[in-house]
């Protein structure tokens, strides 16, 4: 077997366990926290009750809250300026992606200076950050748990992969409770997204027996979990999908993700679409594009979808994917490319900046600027 890492972030997960935040904070030696949140999360009451954990505990902190969905490259080095004015030594982000994305961002900065563009690709943040704890309040983007963080360079409409080892948050506080604030939309988003990094996770180049039973066990929760979560706001559903999407998370952190999320990226960064309703889009294609490479894995996942555990690779395989896409139907999300592109123009450039995404590294078959345009028409 090739030598392999498996780093993870440590995890305080339940129901209520947000009032661990401040005493976590404190053991990691703050004494005045920057807190990085959006308006969304503020709306929803959970950034006032982190604010209320850390008075309570004696915490002072800055709050930084100028973070769009797709983080911008100006507004990480905003971020940083408010950490510096505020001579911050423990970094805490409350929110979906985007927040905890913007808030490793910052913490790059803070540690190592220069642009956030600087440390676009793998492994060339080299100087430690700043202590970093994260909240997530939706069940599907990882961000919590990964070594990746994605960033919008502005000029060249292209969202960044930063991927290093220090992007790894020493803690992570998982509480199921916070998903009772979100509405349905993002509820299938996230999901869809976490079951997308566990799809692309499981079939990576770099996977490994600790990645692979992580990824199948957030395959196995997330599309029973979902259904229930939608019809009746379950908690213990809730509760599951939370656990799928920090399975997913510690899967592709340490395996990679694949096309499907070079495209997004490539997409995202063009259009600015939300992440998790573009993988409907183009996970099935890129799963049919990637068959001849890993036909019994994709068998695997086809089995994990079909709910049949004796139906042959390639039957399973083929008829899982179909299935797959009918139950994207089924949740009125976008499923085809021209449901979020406006015509086929912009496909060519799609489909060459994904070429260099990060992301396509681990990708279990190759994909040059013809095979991601060949998907893309497939998906349109």
């Amino acid at each position: 077997m090739q030598v392999t890492k498996f780093a993870i972030p440590e995890v305080i997960f339940g129901r209520g366990s947000i009032v661990h935040v401040a005493p976590c904070a404190r053991r990691l030696g703050a004494k005045r926290v920057l807190l990085i949140s959006d308006r969304g999360v503020e709306e929803s009451g959970w950034v006032e009750q982190v604010m209320d954990v850390m008075k309570a505990s004696g915490l002072e902190w800055a709050y930084f809250n100028e973070v769009s969905s797709n983080p911008r490259d100006w507004q990480v080095r905003k971020g940083f300026e408010v950490y510096l004015e505020a001579k911050a030594d423990v970094i805490i982000a409350i929110g979906g992606g985007s927040p905890i994305d913007a808030a490793k961002g910052i913490a790059i900065l803070a540690g190592n200076g220069g642009r956030i563009n600087d440390y676009e690709g793998a492994n060339r943040v080299m100087r430690p950050l700043p202590p970093m704890v994260f909240l997530p309040t939706t069940a599907g983007s990882g961000s919590d748990m990964s070594q990746f963080c994605i960033i919008t360079d502005v000029e060249r409409q292209l969202k960044m992969s930063i991927i290093s080892r220090s992007l790894v948050p020493n803690i992570s506080i998982i509480d199921p409770l916070i998903l009772l604030t979100k509405g349905q939309e993002l509820i299938i988003a996230s999901a869809i997204d976490a079951f997308s990094h566990a799809v692309e996770s499981y079939v990576s180049r770099l996977a490994s027996p600790f990645t692979t039973h992580q990824a199948l066990l957030a395959m196995d929760l997330i599309l029973p979990n979902l259904r229930r979560a939608l019809e009746d706001g379950s908690i213990e559903a809730l509760e599951q999908l939370s656990i799928a999407s920090t399975a997913a998370g510690m899967s592709f952190s340490n395996a990679g993700l694949g096309a499907a999320h070079a495209l997004a990226h490539s997409l995202g960064g063009r259009f600015d679409v939300l992440h998790g309703l573009v993988h409907p889009v183009l996970l099935p294609s890129v799963m049919r594009f990637n068959v001849p490479s890993c036909p019994q894995k994709m068998g695997t996942i086809g089995r994990c979808i079909l709910g049949e555990p004796d139906c042959p690779d390639a039957t399973a395989a083929d008829e899982g994917i179909a299935r797959l896409q009918e139950l994207f139907a089924e949740l009125e999300v976008p499923v085809r490319l021209r449901d979020i592109l406006p015509d086929k123009s912009s496909l060519e450039q799609i489909a060459g900046a994904a070429v260099g995404d990060a992301c396509n590294l681990t990708n279990p078959r190759k994909a040059g600027k013809d095979e991601f345009l060949s998907i893309c028409e497939s998906a349109w």
